[in-house]
């Protein structure tokens, strides 16, 4: 698998929610085990049934996240004012309106607080554009004009 870039605010993130479940997440759900068996039959225990799920999904959750880490590559916030790169923080106007963006990674990307993937339509369209630039991309609602006003 080719490691994929996240910021540093990102990596953070993703290492914090592994130590959470590594280290109080999986103690808790043991500890709702051990409880439930203490109800007697666990064919029909769903206190059981639910926390063995939980705990199923916790430890998915746990692999996937530690298979992540070891395969991201860290960028730092030391862009090009002049250039957007990974992020980068975009002030453009769209269909009359003024928007910030900021340029991240899949994994840190949430369109309602404005962090856009640099893997999306938009943040690949971004990428390399300076200020004063207008790029148009191609979405699901049609084409979208976006003139960049300013880089941060």
């Amino acid at each position: 698998m080719p490691d994929q870039i996240i910021s540093q605010e990102g990596y953070d993130k993703l290492k914090k929610e592994l130590d959470d479940r590594l280290n109080v997440k999986r103690l808790e759900i043991a500890s709702r085990i051990e409880a439930a068996k203490e109800l007697g039959d666990l064919s029909e225990n769903a206190e059981y049934a639910e926390a063995k799920n939980e705990q199923a999904f916790n430890d998915g959750r746990i692999t996937e996240l530690t298979t992540l880490l070891k395969n991201v590559t860290v960028v730092r916030n030391n862009h090009d004012k002049n250039k957007i790169s990974m992020g980068s923080r975009v002030l453009a106007e769209v269909e009359g309106q003024t928007k910030e963006f900021t340029i991240v990674s899949f994994n840190e990307a949430n369109p309602v607080e404005g962090k856009i993937s640099n893997e999306s339509p938009i943040g690949v369209a971004f990428l390399g554009k300076k200020k004063g630039d207008t790029i148009a991309v191609n979405t699901p609602r049609g084409q979208v004009v976006y003139k960049i006003i300013d880089i941060k």
